[in-house]
C-alpha cells in the first residue's frame, strides 16, 4: 500500500491554510483524506497543533475513533470522538495566531492504529496520546501556515 499520506483539498502541504478554516473566518474544519493506510489499520486519530504558539505547542483538534475505509473527513465534518484542545473546547478550532508575529505552522498529524482508543469524548490530548501508545502501526503528516 506504500506509505500513509493526508492531504487537504483546501491546501498544500507547506502552504497557507484558507482564512475560512481559521478564527479570522468560519472556523470550519479543512477538508482531509488519507490514503495508504497499513493493513491491519482498524481506526484513525487525528492531531492538530501549533509548535510556534508563544506558550509553547498549542492543540487545535484531538479526533480519534475515525473510520479507515472512510477515506477522511469533509470540510467541518465532526469525528465520532473530540477531545479539548487549547481552547477548552471539544472541537476543532483554527489557527489564531497573535496578530505580528509572522506565519505559525500548523501539524495535521494522523494516526493508523491497530485498535480504537478506549477513550471518552472530551479527554485531552495527553490522554490520547497515552492511548496511542503501542497501537500506531504508522503516521502521516500535513503542514499549513497561518498568520494575522
Amino acid at each position: 500500500m506504500g506509505e500513509p499520506k493526508l492531504t487537504s483539498e483546501a491546501f498544500g502541504h507547506g502552504e497557507q491554510i484558507p482564512r475560512r478554516h481559521s478564527c479570522e473566518g468560519e472556523d470550519l474544519s479543512p477538508p482531509l483524506a488519507w490514503s495508504g493506510l497499513p493493513e491491519g489499520t482498524r481506526s484513525v486519530a487525528l492531531i492538530c497543533d501549533d509548535p510556534d504558539a508563544p506558550s509553547g505547542t498549542f492543540t487545535h483538534w484531538v479526533a480519534w475513533g475515525l473510520d479507515p475505509a472512510a477515506g477522511g473527513l469533509a470540510e467541518g465534518e465532526t469525528a465520532p470522538a473530540e477531545g479539548r484542545g487549547g481552547f477548552g473546547t471539544a472541537s476543532y478550532r483554527g489557527p489564531c495566531p497573535p496578530p505580528g508575529q509572522g506565519p505559525h505552522r500548523y501539524f495535521f498529524r494522523l494516526f493508523a492504529l491497530d485498535a480504537v482508543p478506549g477513550v471518552k469524548p472530551g479527554a485531552g490530548r495527553d490522554e490520547l496520546e497515552g492511548a496511542l501508545e503501542g497501537h500506531v502501526l504508522e503516521s502521516a503528516e500535513l503542514v499549513g501556515t497561518y498568520e494575522r
